[in-house]
């Protein structure tokens, strides 16, 4: 598949932060000698291509107030796991919700990140997810620290025809 300038500076500049401004194209529609009309009408056909999935914010969980977060694990058999695991991300608190194959001693095999703002609203939210999901057996798993949080970003490969890869 291959890109052109106008599309690569474009897949590049909405997989990093996009200037909180009127019109946040602007600059880039400068650096691409385009105007910005034509950047939204891309995006726009980029994604009638199937080329790019989705344009969306992503939250800064703690500079929005949301102090507190754990990872919420679940044993779920099979036959659980697909309508437990739709369950979960339902939940506004929950903003990552995926089954994992697991060491067959840990068990815990359906993962949902929640973020909340403080502790306390943790034991009425486990609660809540084990009443509508049917699963008693869980765990949560409290952050005490973040390293690192990035978006997944893509790049440029000239040697595999222009085509943008995961990196």
């Amino acid at each position: 598949m291959y890109y052109d300038d106008v599309e690569t500076g474009l897949i590049e500049m909405l997989q990093g932060d996009i200037p909180l401004k009127p019109k946040p194209y602007e600059d880039l529609a400068k650096r691409l000698n385009c105007s910005e009309e034509e950047l939204v009408a891309r995006i726009s056909d980029l994604k009638e291509m199937g080329r790019i999935r989705r344009l969306g914010a992503v939250l800064r969980h703690r500079q929005a107030g949301y102090d507190f977060n754990a990872m919420v694990v679940f044993k779920a058999g099979p036959e659980q796991e697909d309508r437990a695991g739709a369950v979960l991300a339902g939940y506004k608190e929950v903003t990552h919700c995926y089954s994992r194959q697991v060491p067959g001693d840990f068990g815990y095999n359906l993962f949902a990140m929640v973020h909340l703002r403080d502790e306390a609203e943790l034991k009425p939210l486990l609660a809540d997810m084990a009443a509508n999901t049917g699963l008693a057996d869980y765990l949560a798993i409290k952050s005490l620290r973040e390293f690192k949080k990035t978006s997944m970003k893509y790049i440029r490969r000239r040697d595999m025809g222009g085509s943008l890869d995961e990196i």
